[in-house]
Order: C-alpha cells, then structure tokens, then sequence
C-alpha cells in the first residue's frame, strides 16, 4: 500500500472516530439527559426523598430499617422485608446497607435458611399477633438486592395496629397513610400491589410526629 493511500485512510478513521465520539459520546448522553431532567426529573435524580427541613434523608428506591442501635426494631414504625445486604463482618448490621447490597444466595435445600425462616416466622407472630402460619411470605423473605423498600398490602396491614398503639393513635388513621402510600399493579393487571415502607414511615412522622428514639 503507497503511503499516500495509507494516509488517507487513517485520516478518514480519525475523522469518523470524532465525529462518532461527539454524537454518541457527547451529543446523544447531553439530549438523553435533557429529556429525563425535564420529563421525570425526580426518578432521573435517583427518586430522593427528603424531610421537612429539606435535607435529603434517602430514596424511595431502596430500603431502610427503623431499628434502635442495638439492632431491635422501632414499634413506632412499620417494618420493610429482610434484608441480607448487610457487612458480614458486623454482626449487628441489620441490613439495607447499600454497599452489600445482595440475597443470601442460599437454596431452598440449606437448613441454614430454613432455620432462619422459621425464625423469622416465629418473631413475627409474637410481634405482631399473628398465626404463624399466616405470616406474609415477603414478611420472612429478603429481596435478591436486599434493597426492596415495598411489603405486601397484607404485611402493612398486619403490622398497623402494632404502630397505631406505639404511636398512640387509632387504627383508622394509620391505616388511611398505609393505603395513601399503596402503589397498585402496573397496567392494572401486572404484579402486586405493595406498599413503600420509607415514604409510609415518613407520611406517619410528618403527620404524627414521635419522640427522637436512640
């Protein structure tokens, strides 16, 4: 090949990699970013959720836990699913830990997991005075993040009076916060209706404020 050709063609290859780099590299991500701060600025900004001084306390995406510090659970509060996205060097992590985010990857064959089932099963009756053999199954499994904010409708409403009583308030008034803060299915048809733990956990702080709790 004459050097002249050879030229040629590298220069056209330089041409096409910048242009490429600027339309797909530059132009489309600033036109795609546009669009979502103007359409859907608040999921495009990560769904955060903020209190009422303003200050950004988390996001509707993803989990917390209303524990003490000794990891037992806040009764003012309603309780999101187990979480095993926890440090595991920390015994007393109680999960919804975004930097461990993750299942438990056991099988439905580990005893370990069965165990902690049952365990689970048997808190959240006592808790919540409940037969155990109607414990919601989301109430005693984690998510495959670990970082699923939502329960079941029927996990909610067991859990309501439980919070209505540590809150000092009837039953009724929780349980309109527990339905405003209800997504139905997608469509109408897709999935299960569920209710967001952080934005309930907020509506009820925000409308019926309780002590600061360590």
């Amino acid at each position: 090949m004459k050097l002249g050709a050879a030229i040629r063609r590298h220069t056209a290859a330089i041409r096409a990699m910048l242009v490429f780099t600027v339309i797909l590299g530059i132009a489309y991500p600033l036109l795609v970013t546009g669009i979502a701060q103007l359409a859907f600025k608040d999921k495009a900004n990560g769904s955060l959720i903020k209190d009422a001084t303003g200050k950004v306390v988390g996001s509707s995406l993803l989990c917390q836990q209303y524990v003490d510090k000794s990891g037992n659970a806040l009764p003012q509060y309603f309780q999101a699913r187990p979480s095993d996205a926890t440090n595991s060097a920390n015994s007393s992590d109680p999960g919804c830990d975004y930097s461990y985010s993750a299942g438990s990857n056991l099988g439905t064959n580990s005893a370990t997991l069965k165990n902690t089932i049952e365990g689970r099963i048997a808190a959240y009756a006592k808790a919540y005075d409940v037969d155990p053999a109607k414990v919601p199954e989301d109430a005693v499994t984690a998510s495959a993040s670990g970082m699923d904010p939502g329960i079941s409708v029927e996990n909610a409403n067991d859990q309501t009076a439980s919070v209505a009583k540590a809150r000092g308030l009837d039953e009724a008034t929780v349980q309109k916060l527990v339905k405003d803060n209800t997504t139905g299915r997608s469509l109408g048809f897709l999935g299960e209706e569920y209710v967001n733990v952080v934005t309930l956990n907020m509506a009820l702080d925000k409308a019926h404020p309780v002590a600061a709790t360590s």
